[in-house]
């Protein structure tokens, strides 16, 4: 009788152990440290990036003419990182950094010797680029480094349209490292103005670019004022049409559009095509003055004195430019539009 039975109790209690065993297996091995190293990992690459934020701007005032073009290439990759993570005040409180560490960068102290060096090198190079010119070592050094350096870092040597050759700031570089993390409105103008500025519209008081052109941009920025009023560069913008708007009607001293505007002869024929073109568009300021522009070369003299409000002793030009109402929106307006992606404190 004692033997069968503890034969089976020893079996059922074996089976019960095996069953324990199993189920232990089963479960899922907690892993505490891994979930703690990942979340720490995590708050780790906050606080770096934080930290990496909080020192760019004084990153960026540390930059002089003693830097290399590859610290500004390490804080415009830094700037990328950065710049989605701030609001537009923000933004343009890092812009207007990267504003000035540009032009410490650029700058370069040269003796007036050296000054007539680079000079004459800089217009060596225009003529014949593929020269290497003799009087390279007559250089400052800084000039040398940068010399070699164009390209680099959104640096370029330029003849804008109101100085001598200098160094400037690639137009491009506020399209790609600012302008992709702004607002619309603030994107759309940078953009644009960096694309208008890559072909100089002016120089040395004679235009650059075709009637056709001078047209496009004016629309653009007509277009942009009523796209985006409350745009931080709605005043640039104003201030962008009114120019174009002289250049098309106007011209400059040296392409100028007409001598006297005595008739549709007396206009430049480019000029001329493109004012009627623009005249047949709807809905826009533009049209309007164009439409004026061709009514005014065929009024005879009584009848421009009483456009121009009876006022005497005027010249054509004044007396086209108040039948067209073509008034300078920002009086006193003391910045230069024509050589980066934003318009710029002279």
């Amino acid at each position: 009788m004692s033997k069968p039975f503890l034969s089976a109790a020893k079996l059922s209690f074996a089976s019960f152990c095996l069953f324990l065993l199993a189920s232990c297996q089963q479960q899922p091995e907690p892993q505490p440290v891994k979930e703690q190293l990942e979340s720490s990992h995590v708050q780790n690459d906050a606080v770096d990036l934080t930290l990496l934020c909080q020192k760019l701007e004084k990153n960026m005032l540390d930059i002089n003419s003693q830097r290399t073009t590859f610290a500004l290439e390490q804080i415009n990759h830094d700037l990328k990182i950065c710049l989605p993570l701030q609001t537009l005040s923000q933004q343009q409180q890092l812009l207007s950094r990267s504003n000035e560490m540009y032009q410490n960068f650029l700058h370069v102290d040269r003796t007036a010797a050296q000054q007539l060096a680079f000079e004459q090198y800089a217009f060596d190079m225009a003529q014949h680029p593929t020269i290497h010119q003799s009087h390279f070592e007559q250089l400052h050094i800084r000039d040398q480094y940068l010399l070699k350096h164009q390209g680099q870092a959104y640096v370029q040597l330029a003849d804008s349209a109101s100085s001598a050759i200098h160094y400037q700031r690639d137009p491009d570089y506020l399209a790609k490292i600012f302008a992709p993390y702004m607002p619309e409105a603030e994107r759309v103008f940078i953009e644009n103005l960096a694309l208008q500025n890559v072909e100089p519209a002016f120089a040395n008081q004679a235009l650059l670019i075709e009637p056709f052109e001078i047209s496009r941009r004016a629309l653009v920025w007509e277009e942009y004022i009523h796209k985006y009023p409350k745009s931080s560069y709605r005043k640039d913008a104003q201030h962008l049409l009114y120019e174009y708007k002289l250049f098309l009607f106007k011209g400059l001293k040296k392409s100028p559009v007409s001598s006297n505007y005595a008739d549709p002869q007396d206009v430049h024929v480019s000029s001329l095509e493109e004012i009627k073109k623009i005249s047949r568009l709807n809905h826009s300021e533009l049209a309007l003055q164009a439409k004026k522009f061709l009514q005014f070369l065929e009024m005879d003299s009584g009848q421009r004195l009483q456009a121009a409000g009876a006022k005497t002793g005027l010249s054509a030009w004044q007396q086209l430019e108040l039948y067209l109402n073509l008034r300078n929106p920002v009086p006193h307006y003391k910045k230069d539009c024509f050589s980066d992606a934003i318009c710029l404190e002279r």
